[in-house]
């Protein structure tokens, strides 16, 4: 599995493009607001080529679904996400509209993702974890074989997700940080939804709010 990033919109979030074998890929959390984000993640698809396969959310805030709509029309291809962000999925037109932006509403999901799933991307396997606190369905993918993380916005460089938006919990958050990351080997790399990648022993040792030692959260 080979990952390229690609950042979007206005909030600078990180799209993934999980590339398997014979170029089939698994786009992860699509950004791309307007056109010209569009034509150039057609462009870098073309340019790499890559074919996307999957389409998958680790949760349901409005950066990170823009594309959704545009990518499941583009390639056929359907949503995953976590049963409890469908509410979160239905109020994506109206969330963008508060920051004075468009969104195309996204389809449906057509797979729900469960904790613990497995799931198998031409013969790269992905587990998924419920990492709850930025938001109520949110997940984590992880590729063990290679020893990384798609963390959507669970945990960032010396910072964690926010927890004062609808469906936020500081408590649950650092549970999951705790529970289902920290206890992973030091050496996983952690790819986020905003700015750059880090490593699990990184962040336990030195992250602001959720680290070894303690916790500004709870």
């Amino acid at each position: 599995m080979k990952i390229h990033v690609l950042t979007y919109n206005p909030f600078q979030e990180n799209t993934y493009l999980l590339e398997c074998r014979d170029g089939l890929t698994a786009i992860v959390d699509p950004g791309m607001y307007d056109t010209n984000e569009r034509e150039h993640f057609l462009r870098y698809l073309s340019e790499k080529n890559l074919k996307p396969a999957w389409l998958l959310n680790t949760h349901a805030h409005l950066d990170h679904i823009f594309g959704n709509a545009f990518c499941s029309e583009t390639f056929n291809i359907g949503v995953h996400l976590h049963p409890s962000d469908l509410d979160m999925l239905h109020r994506g037109v109206l969330s963008a509209s508060i920051y004075g932006l468009r969104l195309d509403e996204s389809p449906e999901p057509e797979f729900f993702f469960s904790d613990n799933q497995r799931l198998n991307l031409a013969g790269e396997e992905l587990e998924v974890r419920h990492t709850p606190g930025h938001s109520p369905g949110h997940v984590v993918l992880i590729n063990h074989s290679l020893e990384l993380v798609i963390g959507g916005d669970v945990l960032f460089q010396g910072s964690v997700g926010r927890t004062d938006l609808p469906g936020g919990d500081a408590a649950a958050l650092d549970k999951s940080i705790r529970a289902r990351l920290y206890s992973l080997p030091g050496t996983y790399r952690v790819w986020p939804g905003h700015g750059p990648s880090t490593t699990i022993e990184e962040e336990k040792s030195s992250n602001y709010f959720v680290y070894e030692g303690g916790s500004r959260l709870v």
